[in-house]
């Protein structure tokens, strides 16, 4: 199988997807959870009927909550995101919903915004050193190679399949917070970092089986090395991929609302980080290649 017959087919593809991204989080943004804006969180479970969301919506429209995200959870229960209240506030909120329907409180989060400036600036943080710890790792696993590119090439590549494979999940997230009140979360934050480190160890996976072929020569130019290289690590990198995301899918349909939307971002970032590791990492070499 021909990898590079397309490649620039890949490239428009790819180029579509994250150009997409871009833009919508460039108008929508990013609406982020009360781990980074302060704020509470409130989860019940109803003994009978949950009521509907307008309903509490209207049951509490008498408190200063702010701007308020109710979130059912499994069948009878629904999580209340509102901006951070006092003990007081909190009280006298469970006695008028109590009122009206029986349920358990089953917690009871409050977030101070020093605390989530904090947190937001300690995550853009670990997420810059987790990509540079990366790309340098990279560069010294392949320094002994010389032709034909230099090894730092392959840490730049594996840049861009990063970026590639971030900014699908994050333009996703970014429309699902503008029309479905989706938030970035530290459990979201957390699959982002995990989509790093599984979209680099298919990367690395074929860049290390390119490297044994360039050392052994089996193949006379470096386009026939990378389509051999390719076909050598397919099927695992497939495999892989296809066994994790069936444990994802079972999480996101069956795991409940605190991880559903872990689970999705996972999902969107392994499934891309399978695609850019077998149709655009060894590619965008071939590109390095023509001007070396």
């Amino acid at each position: 199988m021909d990898f590079l017959r397309y490649k620039n087919i890949y490239f428009v593809f790819s180029g579509i997807l994250v150009l997409s991204s871009l833009v919508s989080l460039f108008i929508f943004g990013l609406n982020p959870g009360i781990d980074f804006t302060g704020g509470s969180i409130l989860e019940l479970e109803y003994k009978d009927e949950r009521p509907s969301n307008q309903s509490i919506r209207e049951s509490v429209a008498d408190f200063d909550l702010g701007e308020i995200y109710i979130q059912p959870s499994n069948e009878k229960g629904v999580l209340i995101r509102m901006k951070d209240i006092p003990e007081e506030t909190h009280r006298l909120l469970i006695e008028k919903l109590s009122a009206e329907s029986q349920f358990e409180e089953k917690r009871f989060d409050s977030l101070g915004p020093v605390i989530g400036k904090e947190l937001k600036e300690k995550t853009v943080t670990l997420i810059i050193l987790a990509v540079f710890a990366i790309v340098v790792y990279i560069v010294l696993a392949f320094r002994k190679i010389r032709r034909p590119i230099p090894s730092w090439q392959y840490g730049l590549v594996s840049l861009v399949v990063l970026a590639h494979d971030l900014a699908i999940p994050i333009g996703v997230f970014s429309i699902l917070g503008k029309f479905y009140g989706v938030q970035i979360t530290i459990p979201v934050v957390a699959a982002l970092l995990t989509v790093v480190g599984y979209a680099i160890n298919n990367v690395v996976v074929v860049f290390d089986r390119i490297r044994e072929n360039l050392m052994r020569g089996a193949s006379p130019t470096f386009g026939e090395t990378l389509n051999k290289s390719l076909a050598q690590t397919f099927t695992r990198c497939l495999n892989t991929s296809l066994t994790t995301l069936l444990v994802l899918l079972a999480i996101f349909f069956f795991g409940g609302v605190t991880l559903q939307y872990f689970s999705l971002a996972l999902i969107i970032g392994v499934t891309a980080g399978t695609y850019s590791s077998i149709f655009l990492a060894a590619p965008l070499l071939t590109i390095f290649r023509r001007y070396a």
